[in-house]
């Protein structure tokens, strides 16, 4: 039996296929556009579930859609009414899309050849799904956190074997990924991209505005929370933050790209603050209300790893599981699941253990791509040659654009389509953020380090959890490891690291061992393969096109060492005449 699950008209759409409940493959929309966050119709994404399934579109046996677009509409008609004559600009620009776009869902399935039954969940609810569904736990508490969905941007759920069930809501316009998203444009990024920037950027000052943020959101007894929506203009205007919000900071909303000073870091370490306050408060209430010691987590703010990283100190839970496309990509796949499991009954048997569910290409096709292009490149003898040479590159300092097997579900690079470069080095992070990131200089770099190490260098919960191996966990660096690794501690003395097991990717994993056997570190830095404002690479084009334009001194993509200094000078006409 085969579901395939859609998020789309939001930011990052994907698909998800299911077949007899087991995820067969998942992706989001901006890998194959090359529009990040890309919030379109995801077809490229669905052609490549059918095509990883061998299926096609009318074969499929249900569809599930995300959330439910007429309850959607029907709160942004109603949102619009309460605030006009303020909201009449925003609802002239809204409108065109939701009428030749975001109500004709049914039509754009039906164009993909499928004539089924769709079902239509809450967009809630397949948060939820996508968290519990696909756990390791029969029983668990679930808490979504969020923009908005419909009407909800907060839930309290339980999960029981395959059922669901939702019993505390929290309302638009009350939202605490909305004040995230609120300061984040306030400090001059931009919503639904640069959030983890802001979190990036907290480290770097001190909460020294909690009084402020009092002012801007209150706590309950019961586990709720309000806005005060005086300081918020998201409800009536495009722009978020209101007069009144930078009244009550004393400073305008930050310019993009212009400097930022100690008053934008303090303001984001505040911003974490509260957000880890009210996050804990949400928890203990959870908690209270279910008994459960089990935890999932979905939504945008599940994406906080900042935050993630202390929820087992800081609350009653014991285990906690998040998957690695928590945001709203992530939906697809709880639609899916939750049709099948909770819809259907069908038996719950699926455990996500790994996020590489996305395209990967057979050494043939890479060959083809290399030589129809022109570039030049070695072939490795074997999967140890492979991992050798990447770790002695690697410790001379070179810096690699690895491209293994299927690509990463969610927004972190795991070890598929990732940049590894030396931690022991203390100018790697200003040469990846220079020659190759081309981003800011605050942000810090992810270590990626062998799962029976990973104690030894960080205080880590203890069993590590399995959100810990999609880099949604940051924990201190060991005190005295710091100076060891001062490319991969942040500025506080933490690193968001990924933990890798040699069951989920062998050869990644055995690069990091040689790497070890050189350097005595069980870690390398990994970052996305992509520059600032690109998603990350899918394809062997991507890959090529990205190192030849960046600082990435090599190419491991499959059997294939590429060297950029060998194809500098057909950069650009590689660029120009290049194909998938």
């Amino acid at each position: 039996m085969d579901v395939l699950g859609i998020s789309a008209y939001y930011h990052d759409s994907s698909a998800c296929l299911l077949r007899d409940g087991k995820i067969i493959a998942a992706a989001q929309e901006e890998r194959f556009s090359r529009k990040k966050h890309d919030l379109g119709f995801p077809v490229n994404a669905m052609n490549y579930c059918l095509e990883e399934a061998k299926t096609a579109a009318k074969e499929l046996d249900a569809v599930a859609f995300y959330e439910k677009p007429y309850l959607k509409f029907e709160r942004l008609l109603m949102q619009f009414i309460d605030t006009f004559p303020r909201s009449m600009g925003v609802f002239v620009e809204s409108i065109p899309s939701w009428l030749s776009e975001k109500l004709l869902v049914p039509k754009n399935i039906k164009d993909l050849g499928y004539n089924g039954k769709v079902y239509y969940l809450e967009h809630h609810l397949s948060h939820a799904a996508s968290a519990f569904l696909c756990s390791p736990y029969k029983k668990a508490a679930i808490l979504t956190v969020d923009g908005v969905g419909e009407y909800a941007t907060t839930t309290f759920s339980s999960g029981n074997d395959r059922e669901i069930k939702l019993f505390k809501e929290i309302h638009f316009p009350h939202s605490l990924g909305l004040l995230y998203s609120t300061i984040t444009a306030y400090l001059g990024f931009t919503v639904n991209n640069s959030e983890y920037k802001v979190m990036g950027l907290a480290p770097c000052g001190k909460p020294v505005y909690m009084d402020e943020f009092d002012k801007l959101i209150k706590n309950f007894d019961d586990g709720s929370f309000e806005l005060d929506m005086s300081h918020f203009a998201y409800t009536h205007e495009k722009k978020m933050p209101s007069k009144k919000l930078e009244q009550l900071f004393g400073e305008k909303t930050r310019e993009k790209e212009s400097q930022i000073t100690q008053f934008h870091k303090d303001v984001a370490a505040s911003l974490q603050a509260k957000t880890e306050e009210v996050l804990f408060h949400l928890l203990e209430n959870l908690y209270k209300e279910t008994k459960l010691e089990n935890l999932c987590m979905a939504g945008g703010v599940a994406l906080n790893s900042v935050a993630n990283g202390k929820i087992l100190s800081k609350t009653p839970f014991k285990r906690i599981f998040i998957q690695p496309a928590a945001g709203d990509a992530g939906t697809s796949m709880g639609a899916a699941l939750f049709v099948y499991n909770s819809l259907m009954k069908k038996r719950r048997e699926f455990v996500l253990t790994s996020a590489f569910l996305g395209p990967s290409f057979s050494d043939q096709k890479v060959k083809e791509y290399l030589d129809k292009n022109a570039i030049k490149y070695s072939r490795f003898r074997s999967q140890a040659e492979i991992a050798k040479k990447t770790a002695e590159l690697v410790h001379n300092n070179s810096v690699i654009g690895w491209f293994e097997g299927r690509m990463e579900w969610g927004p972190r690079a795991l070890g598929a389509r990732s940049i590894l470069s030396n931690p022991t080095n203390p100018k790697m992070q200003d040469i990846l953020n220079l020659k190759v990131k081309h981003r800011e200089k605050f942000r810090p770099f992810a270590p990626v380090v062998l799962f029976e190490e990973a104690h030894k260098w960080f205080e880590c919960d203890d069993p590590i959890p399995e959100a810990a191996d999609y880099m949604l966990m940051v924990y201190p660096v060991r005190k005295e490891k710091r100076k060891i690794i001062p490319a991969v501690t942040h500025v506080d003395g933490s690193g968001r690291l990924q933990v890798i097991r040699k069951e989920q990717h062998a050869l990644y994993y055995q690069a990091v061992k040689e790497f070890q056997k050189l350097s005595g570190v069980p870690i390398m830095i990994n970052t996305s393969f992509n520059i600032r404002g690109e998603p990350i690479v899918c394809t062997p084009h991507d890959a090529y096109r990205c190192m030849m334009g960046t600082g990435i001194d090599c190419l491991v993509i499959e059997n294939y060492l590429v060297k950029r200094s060998d194809n500098q000078k057909d950069m650009w006409d590689s660029e120009k005449n290049a194909t998938d």
